[in-house]
């Protein structure tokens, strides 16, 4: 198992790996805008993303709800809207069949637009929430939504405006979650690090728990990162191209192995 290396899905891949992943019992996989990004919905970050375009001071801060949340609203209702006409793409897919056949499976993602659970994956830490959710601050109620609200700003039965279950500047991940996130990542034998760039913590220490305790990181992702520096594999390419040749590698060694 070679450190740093990189390869990609045209070349042949690593005997050790392929055996691995076939015996392999606990697996993590770690997913960004990046696997989002091949459904059609924008990145947050660098050009064309979110940011470039709005401001977030107003539309995922605390102070910018209290200031304006009907604002903020119509904001998640645009999102709602784009993220409804996405589907789950072929790398969602492959990550859906990796739970059916791994014992302990867990996918971590760093996406709110609940595509994961729509491409039949059960066991999701959701890092940054759920655009499809939304919560009381006050009583700490959580209502599930499937379809954008006709009414704006929605109210909670105890009389305090809703806002949207995700994480905003300034705010800490869900203690929660994140502990569960890093007893996977400290547990399993392969992570995959899947369409992140991997500079955002706390979450980018996850496939760093993983390789400290001895696990093996695979990395999948258009560029370099800093995950390139300590991964055994880099795959470089289009998840929705990368993950289901590579699983029909795990499935079929014979297809990739020459």
């Amino acid at each position: 198992m070679s450190d740093g290396s990189e390869t990609s899905t045209a070349q042949p891949l690593d005997e050790k790996i392929i055996e691995l992943l076939r015996k392999a019992k606990r697996v993590s996989v770690l997913t960004g805008a990046g696997v989002s990004a091949e459904s059609g919905i924008p990145t947050f970050r660098g050009a064309g993303g979110i940011w470039a375009k709005y401001d977030y001071r107003k539309l995922a801060t605390p102070a910018g709800f209290a200031e304006d949340p009907e604002l903020v609203w119509e904001w998640y209702q645009l999102r709602q809207r784009e993220i409804m006409k996405a589907r789950p793409n072929r790398a969602h897919e492959a990550i859906s069949l990796m739970e059916r056949y791994y014992p302990e499976f867990t996918v971590i993602t760093q996406n709110i637009d609940g595509l994961h659970h729509r491409a039949g994956n059960s066991t999701v830490l959701e890092l940054h929430g759920n655009i499809w959710r939304m919560r009381c601050d006050r009583d700490h109620a959580l209502m599930d939504i499937s379809e954008p609200l006709d009414h704006i700003p929605p109210i909670c039965q105890c009389g305090s405006i809703l806002r949207p279950d995700v994480v905003w500047f300034g705010e800490s991940l869900p203690t929660d979650v994140l502990d569960a996130a890093s007893r996977s990542a400290s547990e399993c034998e392969v992570m995959f690090v899947v369409g992140t760039s991997a500079i955002v913590y706390p979450a980018a220490a996850l496939p760093v728990l993983t390789k400290n305790s001895g696990g093996c990181v695979i990395e999948v992702n258009l560029e370099p990162t800093d995950v390139t520096t300590y991964a055994d594999v880099s795959l470089r390419g289009r998840a929705s191209e990368v993950l289901p040749e590579l699983w029909t590698a795990v499935v079929n060694p014979e297809s990739f192995i020459k």
